[in-house]
């Protein structure tokens, strides 16, 4: 969700720097930045303080970072392609899910002014804090999109409709943990790197995707017809 289909990861750039200001640090780069993308909040939070060195538990870091985002998640919106490949996909009747790192609190505050999108996903929305994902197996490791397919398939199953595998199923990406547990569910990638996190791979987001999926400059370039969609 966050910078693939929503501009939320600018938001949080937006807080982080924020809060680091706070202690004469900062501002959030892209050389840490890249490193947080897509992972659990807990285990991103410990990367902050440590790289910044703050003085802070993840708990006061937390509720920092929780007031500063409280006036900002209302400017969240779908990123360019974003909610016009959501509304394709359901005129074609292509299942969908939603896996997020986000916790169901914040997934709740970004999205709740954008149901016209986020109301095709229906019930299939595993976010980052879903008890059916198992502690420590966030991002990069590849549970929620298990968890993902498996909603997915239990309504299949209703329908009287064969079930997915995970090795015919898309991920849509934007950050390299995301990616990697893409490419740990044996699914096919497509990458939408922020252009940002580009100028810091310096090349090495193909040596990263291999033949796993391809590297997009954003969803208005997703070729639907070579996917067969």
């Amino acid at each position: 969700m966050d910078g693939t289909l929503l501009n939320t990861e600018d938001i949080y750039t937006e807080v982080s720097s924020e809060l680091l200001a706070k202690f004469g640090k900062g501002p959030m780069t892209w050389d840490v930045k890249i490193n947080l993308q897509g992972r659990p909040g807990p285990e991103a939070t410990q990367i902050m303080i440590d790289h910044y060195q703050l003085p802070l538990t993840t708990e006061e870091f937390t509720q920092l970072t929780t007031e500063i985002q409280a006036d900002k998640w209302q400017k969240s919106k779908f990123l360019p392609g974003a909610l016009e490949l959501i509304e394709y996909l359901n005129t074609k009747e292509i299942p969908i899910a939603l896996g997020t790192s986000s916790n169901s609190i914040n997934f709740e505050k970004k999205t709740k002014h954008l149901q016209h999108g986020f109301k095709y996903f229906g019930e299939h929305i595993v976010t980052g804090d879903d008890p059916r994902i198992p502690k420590g197996r966030g991002k990069p490791h590849p549970d929620i999109w298990i968890v993902c397919l498996a909603t997915l398939n239990k309504t299949r199953k209703l329908q009287g409709l064969e079930e997915v595998l995970l090795e015919e199923c898309l991920i849509f990406e934007d950050g390299i943990p995301g990616v990697v547990s893409g490419i740990a569910a044996n699914s096919h990638v497509i990458w939408i790197p922020d252009v940002n996190a580009l100028e810091v791979l310096n090349g090495k987001e193909h040596e990263i995707i291999g033949s796993n999926g391809e590297i997009l400059e954003s969803l208005i370039h997703f070729d639907k017809e070579k996917y067969n969609l």
